[in-house]
């Protein structure tokens, strides 16, 4: 039996390539006819539409503007390529010329309005397509004079960089909807009128003539690190996904996951959840994942009993979840250790263990829900074997695997290892039929990285606006110790209250910019009470992703409800209690950073992860209500307790709740007995 095969080409507007290609009836597995594929496409591309603006493409008819696209997308795709092997112009100029393709293309490409599609509208984005040239152009040949007045602006310069900030801005409300920008003119109004504010938030207060020039001129401001890592690690990283995807990549993690944990009990919703998290490091888009991979997963979870509120959860769990899963980590992993000033590989050591435990909850969480409302999984008639798929399909994982080597163990760089790894997916890809790459896909596959690379970039160059801000004010260390002092400077009062600064900082806005502000903004906080500067961000960053399924605005379940026909509220509410152990991870290694595996020893370490799961696992059981049978309220709380006992690094408390966990297990294997319901089946 062979593995579906991969779609050579998906519509314009489809936010990612990533889609499933295979369906599960009772008839068995088969591969999706090409209405099949179509109509699972267009019902992603309309959901991804609601949700995720980035979605929201124009449809371009005139051909020559389509050639027009494409050609720019490739030139800049090979741009990134040869300087990441070749080396970049100097800082200012290449970040310039990265945000000034990035705004052209997002002109050409997203109407500023969903059905603005009339001849006026197209040329006044013609002309602010090409007004997007000018800053890089200016930047480039006044580099010297630029560089030499050191501080001291031009009217020139102003004008310049005011066009430049009404462009990011007006460009990352197209591409990313309106609270990134709107978070912008707040703290463009916050760094002019700091004269006239109260209390803590009372600053100097700038012109906007510096202002101009700090956004323009400086590696602080729209030019500044977020800007320089979009325009190295994440694009090459990005575009490396979308070679993956044009080989199928996704068909063969789909069919693995499928062939893997299919057969067990709720074994699509395991689906849903391995697959999800292996595309969801790579892509870096929590809403894309979920629209892609969740056209496949969600019918498949219903179809064998879970609710369409629990299928939607699942989807957007796992898909968010990707972004804090190394080696890629949505290239979170590479900003981090760019504001760090530490090697990659030290934050995905560190990112490991935590992510692990996140996913372990899922697992176990969907196999108690499957125990207690007796749901099974597929018939592995109905199911591709392990063998068959890795046969057809399984040296595509080669890349991923060379990937890991050039990352961890030859002492490259990054750039280098990423430049390599996209030309080796590309040579392995050429191994087989069914996933060798023709130069039209090759095209293709640049284009859509490209794409894809747009909404993170001009993400990146508007948070630029607001950290060149927050730089110039100090407003950065004024919130931390405001964070601090509200807490009493007591840590676990100073991590709730960085949480729910994270949560709502977070809300609406995509994982990296979501980051980057909180890792400026909030981060500090943490630092100044002495926990490690990575365990911060780390912790920053897990509480900015979940805003993604955190209601009121939880837009990666409210994309999942989309496809399940939940209620989009009632999936956020189900997500969220289904990440209860991504919400208290970080809580775990604040307090016990070995958990970070970081300056411990084997013994420390193992003694630390082995607590951890079984504190894991004990909260799921709590969670669930069910082990072997269903659990009173009153053992659901004391064993949730006794998970708490076991997430720390106190070992006589640890062992307590070890003790008082065994206890209530025990419990609940006597009645297991006494209802005839024993066995290891029954949990």
């Amino acid at each position: 039996m062979k593995p579906a095969q991969q779609p050579k080409r998906q519509p314009e507007n489809q936010p990612s390539d990533l889609l499933a290609t295979a369906t599960i009836t009772e008839a068995g597995y088969h591969p999706q006819t090409d209405q099949e594929r179509r109509d699972q496409e267009k019902e992603a591309a309309e959901i991804a539409a609601q949700f995720d603006a980035a979605s929201r493409t124009r449809t371009i008819q005139w051909r020559p503007l389509v050639i027009l696209i494409t050609a720019v997308a490739c030139a800049f795709a090979i741009y990134h390529m040869w300087t990441a092997y070749f080396g970049s112009p100097p800082t200012l100029i290449h970040r310039s010329i990265h945000v000034s393709i990035v705004l052209f293309l997002i002109f050409l490409i997203y109407p500023p309005f969903r059905k603005a599609q009339g001849l006026t509208v197209q040329l006044v984005d013609g002309v602010l397509a090409l007004l997007s040239l000018l800053p890089s152009i200016y930047i480039a040949t006044n580099y010297e004079q630029l560089v030499l007045q050191a501080g001291r602006s031009t009217t020139t310069d102003v004008i310049v960089g005011t066009i430049l900030v009404v462009l990011v801005l007006e460009a990352a409300r197209r591409v990313t909807g309106w609270a990134l920008p709107v978070l912008a003119i707040l703290f463009i109004l916050f760094g002019i009128f700091g004269r006239e504010l109260p209390g803590v938030l009372r600053h100097r207060g700038y012109e906007w003539e510096d202002l101009a020039y700090q956004f323009l001129s400086t590696t602080e401001g729209i030019f500044g690190t977020a800007t320089g890592v979009s325009a190295t690690y994440i694009i090459l990283f990005i575009l490396f996904g979308a070679f993956l995807a044009k080989s199928g990549m996704s068909a063969l993690l789909n069919d693995l996951a499928l062939a893997i944990a299919g057969q067990s009990r709720g074994g699509p919703a395991k689906v849903a959840t391995l697959a999800s998290g292996f595309m969801g490091s790579i892509n870096g888009s929590a809403i894309a994942n979920v629209v892609s991979t969740g056209a496949f997963t969600i019918p498949m979870m219903k179809k064998i009993g879970y609710t369409k509120t629990f299928s939607g959860a699942v989807e957007s769990t796992a898909s968010v979840g990707g972004q804090i899963l190394p080696p890629v980590m949505g290239a979170a992993a590479f900003i981090m250790a760019e504001t760090l000033g530490v090697p990659y590989s030290t934050v995905a050591v560190a990112a490991i263990v935590p992510a692990l435990l996140y996913y372990l909850s899922l697992i176990v969480q969907i196999h108690l829900r499957a125990t207690r409302e007796g749901l099974k999984g597929i018939s592995r008639d109905n199911l591709p074997a392990v063998l068959d798929v890795l046969k057809e399909r399984g040296h595509l994982l080669i890349p991923l695997f060379f990937l890991i080597y050039m990352l961890f163990f030859s002492g490259r760089t990054i750039l280098y290892s990423a430049l390599l790894t996209i030309i080796v997916t590309i040579v392995v890809a050429m191994l087989r039929k069914t996933s060798r790459l023709s130069f039209k896909d090759i095209i293709e596959a640049l284009e859509n990285g490209v794409r894809q690379t747009l909404g993170v970039a001009v993400a990146c160059a508007s948070v630029g606006i607001i950290v060149g801000v927050v730089t110039i004010s100090g407003f950065g260390v004024v919130l931390a110790s405001a964070i601090v002092a509200l807490s009493g400077g007591i840590l676990f009062w100073t991590l709730v209250f960085t949480m729910l600064a994270c949560l709502v900082l977070g809300m609406g806005l995509p994982s990296i910019p979501a980051y980057l502000i909180t890792a400026t903004m909030a981060a500090p906080a943490l630092t100044e009470l002495g926990v490690e500067p990575i365990v911060a961000h780390l912790f920053v960053f897990y509480f900015g992703l979940f805003a993604n399924i955190t209601p009121p605005v939880a837009l990666a379940a409210f994309a999942a409800a989309g496809i399940s026909g939940a209620s989009p509220m009632q999936t956020g509410f189900a997500a969220l209690k289904l990440a209860a152990a991504g919400f208290i991870i970080p809580y775990i290694f604040v307090y016990s950073p070995e958990l970070l595996l970081r300056d411990v020893s084997i013994g420390q370490g193992i003694l630390v992860v082995t607590t951890a799961v079984i504190g894991i696992l004990m909260l799921c059981v709590a969670l669930e209500r069910h082990f072997m049978v269903n659990m009173h309220w009153f053992l659901c709380i004391v064993i949730a307790g006794a998970a708490i006992l076991l997430l720390n690094s106190n070992m006589l408390l640890s062992l307590s709740g070890l003790g008082i966990g065994i206890l209530v297990l025990v419990v609940q294997s006597i009645l297991a007995k006494k209802q005839g319901n024993f066995g290891l089946k029954a949990i």
